[in-house]
């Protein structure tokens, strides 16, 4: 069964980094993917960016696009979000999300394809 555990939440101001992480194991295949998704308070959850291992394939949501990178280190299974220039819209919590096939990338995933979910992490960016 795979396991997610997200760190690096906190409380920025605005224009200010933090990096996210997702600790991950108990994939059954080398094939996955990872994504971030986020929820704010009243919204829908929505996939924020996401990564296929191996191939290092990535999505972005446009609202993020050149301020979050998503990153892996494949040896530590633990996936990654820079998250510059953040903006109080950018507070919400944070999940990490993975499933053991690879996703698509042309699109924004739904949150219903995956199947293994961490606790989330709380970001706050204040203005």
């Amino acid at each position: 069964q795979v396991r997610l555990v997200e760190s690096g939440g906190g409380s920025v101001q605005a224009g200010g980094s933090l990096n996210l992480s997702c600790a991950a194991s108990g994939f059954p295949y080398s094939e996955y993917c990872v994504a971030w998704f986020r929820q704010a308070p009243g919204k829908e959850r929505e996939a924020v960016a996401l990564i296929n291992s191996g191939r290092s394939t990535t999505y972005y949501t446009d609202s993020v696009k050149g301020r979050f990178t998503i990153s892996q280190d494949s040896a530590k299974e633990t996936v990654y979000l820079r998250m510059n220039m953040l903006q109080p819209e950018d507070t919400a919590i944070y999940y990490c999300a993975a499933r053991v096939s690879y996703c698509a990338t042309i699109y924004k995933p739904p949150a219903t394809i995956f199947s293994s979910w961490g606790q989330g992490t709380q970001v706050a960016v204040s203005s």
